[in-house]
């Protein structure tokens, strides 16, 4: 800002010592140094208004907003940020962005969580939360717009996230249409998938004598046929269980039935094994064809005799490509 403040239309000569001085002169640097003061109240007001300062000005109360003016070409060192311990601590707890940046909740019971005060739509902003949950019966309902980042977070599934363990979990929610579409982060556990392409030639092994490596909670499913054992299921899932039809099969017979699954490309395995339901030793199960979104499962009653029994075969879609 330039100031219009004019040093040079007050005469500082005038008026001269000893000689008869016009009225008018006087006249003169009056105005123009009232003029002077009236630009000084008003450049010293919008600067006051306006300006950012490190303390509060004499009988002002200090207030940095900047109400979301554009702040560019910055350099920052030792920048912290406000942290809020949350008071509530179970039922439905808002998340205020205003109100800082990092926030806290311990919980007595399951809590579900909203959001307040995003950042209007065209602008980003991302808020960290640490959830410290005191027992593995308390549940994170996420509000309906947290749609993305949701595949492979530990323990989610339909929107709601449980825990293995007791601990503080820390997670960060981003948006930039206001809220409408959220991303959530788990910042401290890493996710049930392989979240980079694997390009070494060495094999993926686990070294956890009970862990293992397979699909986690949330990627399953169930399907009950219907009518008899060739009745075709549909199920888009990559792991699950298959309730066939307690129909009789006779003995020594074979009985096949399309499985739907818009999860099965056609260069994918898909493994079959007899679960429950079914005498001990009496059948064998496979998969004899596949193809894009389906594939076909025979079972073979080998026993000397007819049964009717429902059956329940897990399944697992193992991806596979050509090249």
């Amino acid at each position: 800002m330039t100031s219009q403040i004019n040093p040079n239309n007050v005469d500082g000569t005038y008026p001269v010592a000893g000689q008869p001085n016009n009225t008018q002169g006087f006249r003169d640097n009056f105005t123009n140094i009232k003029t002077n003061f009236s630009y000084a109240e008003t450049e010293i007001t919008a600067l006051q208004n306006n300006g950012i300062f490190k303390a509060a000005l004499p009988g002002t109360t200090l207030d940095n907003n900047m109400a979301d003016n554009l702040i560019y070409a910055v350099k920052l060192n030792d920048v912290s940020h406000t942290y809020v311990q949350n008071t509530a601590s179970s039922g439905s707890i808002t998340i205020d962005y205003s109100a800082a940046q990092y926030q806290y909740v311990s919980t007595t019971g399951s809590i579900s969580l909203n959001f307040s005060n995003f950042p209007v739509s065209g602008s980003a902003g991302i808020v960290q939360i640490a959830i410290n949950v005191t027992s593995t019966a308390h549940t994170l309902t996420l509000p309906a717009a947290v749609t993305l980042g949701t595949t492979g977070i530990q323990g989610y599934s339909a929107g709601v996230i449980t825990f293995a363990a007791t601990g503080t979990y820390q997670f960060a929610f981003s948006t930039s249409d206001g809220g409408t579409t959220i991303t959530i982060y788990d910042l401290n556990r890493p996710l049930n998938y392989f979240t980079n392409e694997i390009t070494s030639a060495s094999s993926i092994k686990s070294t956890s004598p009970t862990g293992g490596i397979g699909y986690g909670t949330g990627a399953g499913g169930t399907v009950t046929q219907a009518t008899n054992k060739s009745t075709g299921v549909t199920l888009n899932k990559v792991s699950g269980q298959i309730t066939m039809n307690n129909a009789s099969l006779a003995a020594a017979a074979e009985v096949s039935f399309t499985f739907t699954n818009s999860t099965i490309a056609a260069t994918d395995v898909v493994v079959t094994a007899i679960s429950s339901g079914a005498t001990a030793g009496a059948y064998n199960t496979h998969v004899d064809a596949i193809a894009a979104g389906s594939c076909r499962i025979s079972i073979t009653n080998f026993s000397a005799s007819p049964l009717a029994e429902a059956i329940v075969i897990n399944f697992v879609v193992i991806k596979g490509v050509t090249a």
